[in-house]
């Protein structure tokens, strides 16, 4: 159950803690597969299982950018900010990818509220995710995603 904002004001005041973290979600093969195919990225360390058993890592892994593109259904489960007209992905800083994530890995995602700044006639948020994978010592991703929110 994701922590609810009741607007910007109320989310503000959150700057510098925890908003919560994500349930579980389980990598898969088809997942991968789709990335790949929407991307064009058919790289075998992410879509030959076979070829990848004997690679590096054992086995197929995930895009950096599907674990990335990832973030905001894992978001979704964390946090929510209400009584806002709309909010826009504006970019990201200082991502890192320190741990692949092997096909059949679960990851979730831990946000902390980093930052708020007026922008235009909205307000720019620098959440932090954490993107852990069940049973790794390192983190999938790390990065601090930019939105931008507009008030009723």
């Amino acid at each position: 159950m994701p922590a609810v904002f009741e607007d910007l004001d109320t989310f503000s005041a959150t700057v510098g803690q925890s908003l919560g973290t994500s349930d579980w979600w389980q990598v898969t093969q088809q997942q991968v597969d789709a990335f790949a195919d929407a991307t064009g990225d058919r790289q075998w360390i992410h879509v030959d299982p076979e070829r990848a058993a004997g690679g590096p890592f054992g086995g197929t892994i995930a895009h950096g950018y599907l674990t990335l593109s990832l973030v905001p259904i894992l978001a979704e489960q964390i946090f929510e900010v209400q009584n806002i007209a709309s909010v826009v992905n504006y970019g990201a800083d200082k991502l890192r990818f320190p741990h692949p994530v092997l096909v059949g890995s679960r990851i979730r995602a831990t946000a902390t509220l980093a930052g708020i700044t007026p922008k235009g006639t909205g307000t720019q948020a620098l959440i932090s995710f954490v993107v852990e994978i069940d049973g790794a010592e390192k983190p999938a991703c790390v990065v601090d995603v930019v939105y931008v929110y507009t008030a009723v």
